[in-house]
């Protein structure tokens, strides 16, 4: 099996895109440290593993907190003893338009997409530079490419900063021989995203692809698994768009705008129901 042997840490892992990487990971023999904000996503993930004859470590932090990810690594080092892997997979956007958002919730956003990115990859470098070993992956977005439909402006900024710190830490940590670098997904059937949108807003989104078809979290789990194998050991600080083509197939602003309008409507709409 492809990662036999070696330890991996996946941040947001308790559903979604973070659950199939960690289900990859855990199938190719990795043992795997699960990692959720909610304890009991997580804990109930690394349980499936169990049954299923994997190795898996449920820790509850949030990474946005220095405090929790010295207490999750802590936690994985006495579990595991080292790290080989580590997916930075948290994320978070709500979706407002800048005239409408908080201060605070542009920090919290900003905290979680990028500053734990930074908190996470500075707890597992020592390790992996020691050994002169390792692969890091951010999931950024292709909106850091574009913009975002769903995520709204500081779910933007804060994936175009990840894409930024993948290319400087890569430049870093290349001489340990610990490969960085992104993976950018398109619109994601995940859970998440079924709950926010009606079926017609996931049809009219596939409809912005090149395919024809929105991504499943899978997907984006295969991309990881490439850039975290020894075939990837020549790719470095680059970001793989797995967005069936959403980056292809770019619309006019106005539709654009008038769409996001739209979104943000039904949005509000989902929410009061719920």
């Amino acid at each position: 099996m492809e990662f036999e042997d070696k330890e991996a840490l996946i941040i947001g892992a308790g559903k979604g895109i973070g659950k199939a990487l960690a289900t990859g990971f855990v199938a190719e023999g990795a043992r795997v440290c699960v990692n959720d904000i909610v304890g009991e996503d997580a804990d109930k993930t690394a349980e499936e593993f169990g049954k299923l004859g994997g190795t898996a470590l449920a820790v509850q932090a949030d990474v946005s907190n220095e405090a929790d990810v010295k207490r999750m690594f802590e936690t994985l080092f006495g579990r595991f003893g080292t790290i080989d892997i580590l997916v930075n997979n948290a994320g978070i956007g709500d979706g407002l338009m800048v005239e409408g958002m908080p201060n605070e919730a542009w920090r919290r956003t900003i905290d979680i997409n990028l500053n734990a990115v930074f908190l996470s990859f500075k707890a597992a470098m020592p390790s992996m530079q020691a050994k002169r070993y390792g692969k890091m992956v951010n999931i950024a977005s292709v909106a850091a490419k574009k913009i975002s439909f769903h995520g709204g402006a500081d779910y933007t900024a804060s994936k175009a900063g990840v894409l930024g710190f993948t290319r400087h830490l890569a430049y870093e940590l290349t001489p340990f021989g610990i490969n960085v670098n992104a993976v950018c997904p398109g619109a994601t059937l995940t859970p998440l995203l079924k709950s926010r949108a009606m079926p017609a807003q996931i049809e009219k989104e596939a409809l912005r692809t090149a395919v024809g078809k929105l991504c499943e979290p899978e997907d984006i789990a295969d991309a990881v698994l490439f850039l975290c194998s020894n075939r990837s050991k020549m790719i470095v600080g680059q970001a793989l768009d797995v967005d069936a083509g959403e980056l292809l197939v770019w619309t006019d602003s106005k539709t654009y705008r008038q769409s996001r309008k739209d979104d943000a409507k039904n949005a509000l709409r989902q929410k009061s129901r719920t």
